[in-house]
């Protein structure tokens, strides 16, 4: 399929499609991480659906002109699961994406966007940015990818613009792929805009860098990063997504969203489904020796599996945040806890927040758990008003998969 993309300055995003948005309702989101099918033996159809409106695919990889690629074939699009057939005809989707568009068929409130870079995989967003023409590679073969794979948009994962001239690339960027991707509905008569959303950072560093009054025209939703603000790289032994107190808050970096124009239902807080570990510490604000092995990687623990054996978990009340603290092994573990989730739902309420994004799905109980995070968030939320049942799309008439051009 080739995408067309006009002159940026002859794009007026009031006369196309606006980016979609629906104040008064609520997004439960998490990112689905391709890797999650293999030690984790977390798969799609594990996805609690019931408890989510939004799917954040974990990550397409970008090269130095600007293409736009999957980062794993076998998983994204090969793998055949048992009811899978090895004698249909044609060029048919399988793997991840096949299961996510079967999702979205039996579950017509459920979108799935592709998520590009990630920390590993932003290295080529600054070049990228600040040249029209991998822009215009980008923006083309992002598109295209959607547009093959059935998806509902594209979520932004630059981790991070570092200089004013990246910021102001982003812009450029955010622009020219909203005009893109409005083009691409007006080419098939569908009056359902496609999803345009970021990863957004919550250190001051970064964020202060963003023009984000000016990003916010292209964007539907402002998905906050409001994890990560303690670990390995502290000082001391901290809270890793504490809502209030401390230097960093996820307060701190929502405020200052809705201060730069961002209207607060496009604000949306990101929440841990892991924990991170600090070791030889006395507490919370004392020093600390090491970070422990981890789950699958050192120092980060799956949620599912705290408190560890030993450990004792805590609620801080003033700073909304918990964590648990192994005394023998001078462990503390920093993560967030249904108690924590409900205090946090209350405040996107009072704020009227866009709602809950999780990194991610893996690491979670299952959905029945009364420990589920992604549980506890949409019983939350649900207390305080209904959440996001706007459709996704369905029709791919020129998908490069015949299954998917059939609607699976």
């Amino acid at each position: 399929m080739d995408i067309a993309v006009a002159e940026a300055s002859n794009y007026n995003p009031q006369s196309v499609f606006m980016a979609s948005s629906h104040p008064g309702t609520f997004i439960v989101c998490t990112y689905f991480v391709a890797w999650a099918i293999y030690a984790r033996n977390h798969n799609v159809f594990d996805l609690p659906v019931q408890n989510l409106t939004h799917v954040l695919y974990a990550f397409a990889n970008l090269d130095a002109d600007g293409r736009v690629f999957l980062g794993d074939a076998w998983a994204d699009t090969d793998k055949h699961y048992e009811d899978d057939s090895w004698n249909d005809t044609g060029n048919n989707l399988y793997g991840n994406f096949k299961r996510l568009g079967l999702l979205k068929k039996a579950n017509r409130h459920l979108k799935v966007s592709l998520s590009i870079g990630g920390w590993t995989w932003s290295t080529n967003f600054a070049g990228v940015a600040a040249n029209p023409q991998k822009r215009a590679n980008f923006i083309k073969t992002s598109i295209e990818l959607m547009n093959n794979l059935g998806l509902d948009g594209l979520d932004i994962d630059w981790e991070y613009p570092k200089t004013p001239e990246d910021a102001v690339n982003y812009v450029s960027l955010l622009r020219e792929l909203r005009q893109g991707l409005d083009q691409y509905a007006a080419s098939k008569g569908d009056s359902n805009p496609y999803l345009l959303t970021g990863a957004m950072p919550c250190g001051e560093t970064q964020y202060s860098l963003l023009r984000l009054g000016e990003m916010n025209q292209y964007m539907d939703a402002f998905y906050l990063m409001a994890y990560d603000l303690a670990g390995s790289w502290s000082n001391v032994a901290g809270h890793q997504s504490n809502l209030h107190k401390g230097q960093v808050s996820v307060d701190k970096a929502v405020q200052h969203y809705i201060r730069q124009g961002i209207p607060s239902h496009k604000v949306v807080v990101g929440m841990p489904i892991y924990g991170r570990a600090f070791q030889n510490t006395n507490g919370i604000g004392h020093p600390f020796d090491g970070i422990g092995p981890g789950t699958w990687e050192q120092g980060v623990y799956d949620y599912k599996h705290l408190p560890m054996a030993g450990a004792v978990e805590y609620y801080d009340a003033e700073s909304v945040s918990s964590y648990s603290y192994d005394p023998t092994k001078r462990e503390l573990v920093t993560y967030d806890t249904p108690l924590v989730i409900d205090r946090k739902v209350d405040y996107i309420a009072q704020n009227r927040l866009g709602g809950a994004m999780f990194w991610e799905s893996s690491a979670d109980h299952k959905s029945d758990h009364d420990r589920s995070l992604i549980g506890s968030v949409n019983n939350a939320l649900r207390r305080h008003g209904p959440l996001d049942r706007t459709p996704n799309h369905l029709n791919y008439p020129t998908s490069v998969y015949d299954n998917v051009r059939a609607g699976l």
